[in-house]
């Protein structure tokens, strides 16, 4: 299907504009000058960037909401730009924050540069996004051009009237931060005259820093010159605590801080009064699929669909179909109890949590073994644990007293699985 950018289709409903649907989702907090954006979106193509620092390797779920947006952009055919704040990101951003940032080593901010402009390149395809880095021309300008050049058409007492900086002046805030919406203004006159980059999207604590760069712009090349801010309202869960987090922290999309397992039960947890607005905003599903899946959340919310629809979907986009799969099979193996159908990395996802032993590569009997393995107290209670059948080991029960647990039958030799009663899994890692 091809998108026309005067018409975006939504659940076999014409809308006039990406502004329309945006709104339906719940997914606009404030926007500059509405009626002129709404006309530019419906005549052309339009240059639209979001802009994350490299503070970190990855980004968790919670910086994912801005990005899912540009890509509904994207979609629906405007030209879509996603600066990585390798300037920005070594002087950080007060947004948010309470105290002074640690600056990292240039050394450590080009390494998270890297790491996550190849997340980025996952989520929107290498080929299909413009990803550019401010420290190609940030770091270009020289202090004395800085003062001189842009410095000098920012009145202090405007930049301190944002709520950036306003929020920060009982705590404090150094000379480096408060310069920040400087840089950033920088960014998107920067981007506006070299790629026709005409909006600017990011979270609502972004609201001072894009407009910053709307005053610049209108300083720079003229009231006249077309520059739009559009921020997505801040996400609160239904008990009003903040979203993106789990009980382990949080959720990140490198599947090595949080496995493709972990980050799809994350989704399928998620309570009946937040699952559809995290639908509306976290997939690209229809208004009518969305609206239906509502209707069985009130109707039949034991059943869990939306939950589950809402995991297969945010999992698909982060990590791919075949992580899906992965994760919807670890589940019923767990759900089960039948164990043994899963893959050594399969058990790595699964069991990451769970209460994990060292254990020899060497074949030893079941009660020495469990003894051993710290998973049994004493001897007599595993003999009377084996006895009455409250031990499985890798999804089958053993009542032999003289059975052998030997790690190179499964796994690849990595894993042994006990079980001891219906729910209490250890994982037996070979040492």
């Amino acid at each position: 299907m091809s998108f026309d950018v005067r018409d975006f289709l939504l659940g076999g409903c014409i809308l006039e504009n990406i502004i329309d649907e945006l709104k339906w989702r719940g997914a606009v907090n404030q926007i500059s000058d509405e009626e002129s954006l709404h006309k530019l979106l419906g005549e052309k193509s339009v240059g639209v960037y979001c802009g994350t620092d490299p503070t970190g390797d990855s980004l968790h779920v919670g910086h994912l909401i801005p990005f899912m947006m540009l890509k509904r952009f994207q979609m629906a055919g405007h030209r879509a730009y996603i600066v990585i704040g390798g300037g920005t990101g070594s002087i950080g951003d007060p947004s948010g924050r309470s105290s002074e940032r640690v600056l990292q080593t240039m050394d450590q901010v080009h390494h998270n540069e890297e790491c996550l402009t190849a997340q980025m390149k996952r989520l929107f395809g290498d080929d299909k996004i413009n990803i550019v880095n401010n420290y190609e021309w940030l770091s270009k300008i020289s202090l004395l051009d800085f003062l001189r050049d842009y410095g000098k058409l920012f009145n202090i007492n405007t930049m301190l009237a944002k709520d950036v900086v306003a929020s920060r002046l009982d705590t404090g805030i150094s000379f480096t931060e408060f310069t920040y919406q400087i840089l950033q203004a920088v960014d998107f006159h920067h981007l506006l005259m070299e790629h026709d980059v005409q909006l600017q999207i990011g979270g609502a604590d972004q609201w001072g820093n894009i407009t910053a760069g709307i005053d610049l712009i209108h300083k720079m090349e003229g009231s006249d010159k077309q520059a739009y801010a559009l921020t997505i309202p801040l996400m609160l869960k239904a008990d009003g605590t903040k979203f993106g987090k789990s009980a382990g922290g949080a959720v990140w999309l490198d599947p090595e801080k949080t496995t493709p397992y972990e980050f799809y039960q994350f989704w399928l947890n998620q309570d009946d009064r937040d699952v559809v607005k995290y639908l509306k905003y976290f997939t690209f599903l229809s208004k009518e699929e969305i609206e239906d899946l509502a209707q069985k959340v009130a109707t039949q919310p034991e059943k869990r669909e939306a939950q589950r629809r809402l995991a297969e979907e945010v999992t698909a986009f982060v990590h791919g179909k075949k992580a899906v799969e992965q994760a919807e099979h670890i589940s019923k193996a767990l759900f089960s109890g039948d164990v043994k159908a899963l893959t050594a990395d399969e058990i790595e996802q699964g069991f990451k949590n769970m209460p994990t032993v060292e254990v020899k590569a060497e074949p030893e009997n079941l009660v020495e073994w469990l003894v051993n393995s710290g998973i049994e107290k004493s001897k007599r209670q595993a003999r009377e644990d084996v006895t009455n059948g409250a031990i499985y080991i890798n999804g089958d029960r053993v009542q032999d007293l003289d059975y052998v647990v030997d790690p190179a039958q499964q796994f690849d030799g990595k894993f042994v699985i006990a079980r001891r009663g219906k729910k209490r899994y250890f994982l037996g890692r070979v040492k």
